[in-house]
């Protein structure tokens, strides 16, 4: 337009001296008129064609570029990125040396208002839903507008999972408000935006449905700096593996991706402090916040120095940058670190994670036990939900006391509860922790953990297992203690007294549960024997316990597809043995050496039996399988229990 104007003015000079030169005073003053008129025409269409380029924001011409041609002293050269940017770039000029840069893409919830140029970024604006759509939250309830979205003000979140938000839109439950779902802009979708889930762009067979991690545990040395038991002494988790789902730097770790984790430790310790040690799990969002206690296990003060092995687990959702911590706690001063704390050093990684992503479909929830004083025989606990990713799935039954499923699948479970125990006959009967599946209106007991109990001491008892639910289907707890045994079960902020699950869709899981079997146990002075099973449910697909002229027939489980698997082992057992070791193996498939072990010492005096436990997940073959052994240390192994809290549990989940 600029050229345009200039080669006119030229050509209004020319003539204009020539008209001078020859003197036609009345074809100069016509020529004149002509020219000044068409000229003037084209300086109005320059203006009006500006002024829309700046309505729109696309000044095609920008004043840092434009070459100013007939003054002598002005540099020639032009301002310009230093080569020619891409279809989708744009030339940025507002950095001291211009270069190309993307162009941004409208996110969800904005609609175009001009297109990407080589000297302009595409421009977008929010949509306003409220005012597109005036009844979109019903009559009676007062819509807000939000930048990619909007709220419903005084809507619950069950309102908003039903499907409130409408076609498009998905409940952002961080957020609180419906969000438009995201658009793969020609990429394949590998899961479809549904009413509490945005849309996942990517091919479905580059996306890892799940993954397992491990790694060692150590406790610092006293003579670093800074290191207390009380109130906290953080654990160092410690591996050479490294990984795209987390990073490990000064003994935490950091998750690099959004999912769902299951987190086991076995930790084993001998202590002689004036009162309970208690382990726990701790998840920060970031460094600034205090964090979050997923779980915690109490070890008591013992009657004489023998290890004792305690498992503690959760189930979390995770999103990057979340830290996880694993902590040492005693609750006074009387407890020192180099004197009166031992852990037994476990000859494989003693911590272990199973991340489930988002695509699996797996609902994760925590609950908080709703506690009073209680001094009774059996206890059945009640909850309160503290978290759950989607209400919809899982909820809690009318009265408080279980879980129920809205689809069948598979339930990874974990229930930790503190309590003070009064009375010998605690110790010499103990208490069993039992997991009920309710199937139309009948209990039916799924898994079983014992804990040798304590005279005037605080503990703990926990149980962790995979159980196989149907659609409207319920999960419940219930500890039982001896009719003369005085219990009182209380918690705290600290995850003492805590529920926390999984639940996986069938599509992508299932799972296996056994006992040991009548016969062919071990017995005696018992050195690294294989314990043999006894298969409780049916076959699944995917793992099933070694058969009748199979090898190892009754000892191994043997997986046929590849996955992610997580084993729950609970032996109850008589016997003297100094150290006991309970150790996971696996087999076949190029893989072969132990999974997880733990260890525990001397049974407590004047009880009857004692119990021993591990959890781990690790990834499997085509072909691999799993066994457990057992090993007695300077001693005997008297009897173990084939029912009532010796059990094992085998998940499965599609990788």
């Amino acid at each position: 337009m600029y050229e345009q104007m200039d080669t006119v003015k030229a050509q209004y000079g020319l003539l204009s001296d020539t008209v001078k030169q020859v003197s036609f005073q009345g074809l100069q003053g016509e020529l004149q008129s002509y020219f000044e008129s068409h000229l003037a025409g084209l300086q109005s269409q320059a203006r009006s064609h500006l002024q829309k380029s700046y309505a729109v924001h696309k000044m095609e011409v920008d004043s840092k570029v434009m070459d100013v041609v007939g003054e002598a002293h002005v540099p020639q050269p032009l301002l310009a990125c230093p080569s020619t940017c891409g279809p989708e770039e744009f030339c940025d000029f507002q950095r001291d040396s211009p270069q190309c840069e993307r162009c941004t893409m409208c996110p969800p919830g904005f609609f175009l208002i001009s297109q990407c140029s080589p000297n302009a970024d595409r421009m977008c604006q929010d949509r306003d839903e409220c005012l597109e759509l005036p009844n979109i939250c019903g009559e009676r309830v007062k819509c807000l507008n939000t930048p990619g979205g909007f709220r419903c003000l005084g809507v619950s979140e069950r309102e908003a999972v039903l499907g409130l938000c409408g076609h498009d839109y998905f409940y952002n439950q961080e957020l609180q408000e419906c969000q438009a779902c995201s658009d793969c802009d020609g990429e394949p979708t590998a899961v479809a935006c549904t009413a509490v889930s945005d849309t996942v762009c990517g091919s479905p067979a580059e996306n890892r449905l799940s993954q397992a991690w491990a790694a060692n545990v150590a406790i610092p040395s006293p003579r670093t700096a800074g290191v207390h038991i009380f109130p906290g002494l953080q654990l160092n988790i410690r591996s050479k593996e490294s990984s795209d789902l987390l990073w490990n730097e000064a003994g935490r770790l950091t998750f690099l991706q959004h999912g769902l984790l299951w987190l086991d430790h076995n930790f084993a310790i001998k202590h002689s402090c004036r009162n309970f040690l208690q382990v726990g799990m701790r998840l920060n969002g970031s460094q600034e916040e205090e964090g979050q206690d997923l779980s915690g296990v109490r070890i008591e003060q013992p009657e004489g120095k023998y290890f004792q092995g305690v498992s503690i687990s959760s189930g979390v959702e995770v999103e990057p940058n979340h830290t996880l911590t694993l902590l040492l706690r005693s609750p006074n001063h009387h407890c020192n670190q180099s004197k009166d704390v031992h852990v037994y050093d476990l000859s494989a990684p003693s911590l272990s994670l199973l991340w489930l992503s988002h695509d699996t479909g797996a609902v994760a929830m925590t609950a908080q036990m709703s506690l009073l004083a209680h001094y009774q025989t059996s206890y059945r606990p009640t909850f309160r939900m503290t978290s759950v990713s989607d209400p919809y799935m899982i909820s809690l039954t009318h009265d408080s006391r279980g879980v129920r499923f809205t689809e069948s699948g598979v339930v990874k479970f974990v229930l930790q509860q503190a309590l003070y125990s009064m009375g010998h006959t605690c110790v010499r009967e103990g208490f069993s922790l039992i997991a009920y599946t309710n199937r139309n209106g009948t209990d039916q007991e799924a898994v079983r953990s014992f804990k040798t109990g304590v005279n005037y001491r605080d503990t703990s008892i926990t149980l962790a297992g995979a159980v196989v639910v149907d659609a409207g289907d319920t999960l419940s707890f219930e500890i039982t203690s001896p009719s003369q045994c005085n219990t009182r079960y209380f918690g705290d902020s600290t995850g003492i007294s805590m529920l926390s699950l999984i639940w996986i869709p069938s599509a992508v899981s299932s799972a296996l549960t056994a006992t040991v079997s009548r016969t062919g146990l071990p017995f005696g002075a018992v050195r690294n024997k294989p314990l043999s099973f006894q298969q409780i449910g049916p076959d699944t697909p995917q793992v099933h316990l070694a058969r009748s002229g199979e090898p190892d027939t009754r000892k191994n489980f043997i997986f046929h597809e590849k996955g992610t698997a997580n084993v729950a082992v609970n032996l109850k057992l008589i016997h003297s043995c100094n150290v006991i070791k309970l150790t996971l193996h696996q087999a076949g498939a190029g893989q072969a050496g132990p999974v997880a072990q733990q260890v525990s010492g001397f049974m407590p005096e004047g009880s009857e039996w004692a119990s021993i436990g591990l959890r781990a997940s690790f990834q499997v073959q085509n072909g691999t399988a799993v066994y457990v052994t057992l090993d007695c240390i300077r001693g005997r192994v008297n009897q173990i229990t084939h029912e009532q809290g010796t059990n094992i549990s085998v998940l499965w989940v599609a990788v």
